[in-house]
């Protein structure tokens, strides 16, 4: 008799690609990477690109409170994420989408500019990526990384 210790292989589902700053990780990113995940149905590996802390700042005029590898490491732990990796440090949603190939992208709710820059390059580029629009989680007043914020500043 041959024992095999070989474990049944999963099968390969689609790959959903989701970005963020996820600085001060709230359960609005929680819910944010849930339904991404979810998007992609069953068997969905969920790839996220994490900014990088000169795109934050370039972004929002100032640094991220966490440094960009604290913030990947975070995100990576989180139970629906398949891998996390951090952003090039020029950004081009161009060049990722062509890299990563995902099947579906996850925007959040305040990610107007990258939808564009998703829709124009997956048409300029006749990739068939599908866009899925991740609504806002409101369950505290504490549901966005300034609110955290300046709440801890006493603001």
């Amino acid at each position: 008799m041959k024992f095999m210790n070989k474990k049944p292989r999963k099968p390969i589902g689609k790959l959903v690609l989701a970005s963020g700053v996820f600085d001060l990780v709230h359960y609005g990113h929680v819910h944010f990477l849930e339904e991404a995940k979810k998007a992609g149905g069953k068997h969905a590996r969920l790839l996220v690109i994490i900014a990088r802390d000169k795109t934050v700042e370039k972004l929002k005029s100032e640094p991220p409170i966490l440094p960009e590898e604290q913030r990947r490491a975070i995100v990576a732990s989180l139970k629906p994420v398949d891998e996390a990796i951090l952003g090039r440090e020029e950004f081009n949603m161009s060049e990722e989408l062509r890299e990563i190939r995902p099947d579906i992208v996850a925007v959040g709710y305040d990610q107007e500019q990258i939808e564009k820059q998703v829709l124009s390059v997956a048409k300029s580029e006749g990739l068939n990526i599908k866009l899925v629009r991740i609504g806002k989680f409101v369950a505290s007043e504490l549901d966005s990384s300034s609110k955290i914020r300046s709440k801890i500043l006493g603001q």
